[in-house]
């Protein structure tokens, strides 16, 4: 029997494919609720069908796992595992984390389930999840792996622009009449995650200005262990160019990545939304 497995979300997106322990990694993916109609694990919908503007009849909303399905995956895999971790985006952004600690405490006492609130997504979850599975590939404890990955969430940062602002406000995250004027008017307000809940910090004109505010906000850091821009597809500037030189040549020995959103995360904030996410280095922070 193998020791730990990991449980993570569709939200979550690896920033590479392989990894050591990518074998124990599981994922339990949102259904998606789309013109009227719940479409299992998100059906064949793709980013590229959405509309840049939500409406009534068009906005998507993310439907997150019951409390029986993760109950019913827990006892699947209690029966392989002796330790189960479960990694999930932000408790602020879905549903899925409640439901997997409710499901956790129903069958306490059955196998060890530790169920953690990444508050991130997509590359941030991606990187958590990576970094758990190859500490417990490498003979880590799921105690020392789960205290591992609480220590990295707070230096996790989560920056997005969007000009999307009706989706925002089907997510739960603007009122109406905000979004309304905000889309009118053309404005491309920038939010952060902020312990997981989304956070304006500013307003820009366009991309152009928002990768200048990334890039300021890059320099504020001294030691970085990741630095990734997620985009729409296609790319949404071709300013990124700049911000990825300048990643490269202010931190040489930091990984950089660029990756296209997947859906929960283009459902949520909008199919142009641009990302940045950055990792900050927790043992020079400590140093």
């Amino acid at each position: 029997m193998r020791t730990t497995c990991i449980i993570t979300d569709n939200s979550a997106q690896f920033p590479q494919i392989s990894f050591p322990g990518r074998d124990r990694v599981r994922v339990i993916s949102l259904d998606v609720e789309y013109r009227h109609q719940l479409l299992p694990e998100g059906g064949s919908l793709k980013v590229s069908d959405l509309d840049p503007v939500a409406t009534p009849e068009t906005a998507p909303r993310l439907v997150p796992p019951s409390v029986e399905t993760f109950q019913e995956l827990y006892t699947s895999l209690g029966r392989i595992y002796d330790n189960i971790l479960v990694i999930l985006m932000s408790g602020q952004l879905s549903g899925a984390y409640e439901n997997a600690q409710e499901a956790a405490e129903h069958l306490q006492g059955a196998r060890p389930i530790q169920v953690i609130n990444s508050q991130t997504t997509s590359i941030g979850l991606g990187i958590l999840v990576q970094e758990a599975a190859e500490a417990i590939e490498q003979g880590m404890s799921v105690t020392d792996t789960e205290r591992l990955i609480r220590q990295m969430i707070p230096h996790i940062y989560t920056l997005v622009c969007t000009p999307s602002l009706s989706y925002l406000h089907y997510s739960g995250f603007a009122d109406h009449a905000q979004a309304a004027v905000g889309e009118m008017l053309g404005i491309y307000p920038i939010f952060t995650l902020e312990e997981g809940r989304l956070t304006p910090l500013d307003k820009v004109r366009g991309y152009r200005y928002a990768l200048d505010y990334y890039q300021e906000f890059i320099e504020e850091f001294d030691n970085l262990r990741h630095i990734a821009l997620l985009q729409g597809s296609p790319s949404v500037s071709p300013e990124t160019k700049m911000l990825r030189q300048f990643a490269q040549e202010c931190f040489p020995n930091t990984k950089y990545t660029e990756h296209t959103m997947n859906l929960p995360f283009a459902l949520l904030f909008g199919p142009r939304a641009l990302s940045l996410m950055v990792v900050e280095d927790p043992d020079e922070d400590a140093s």
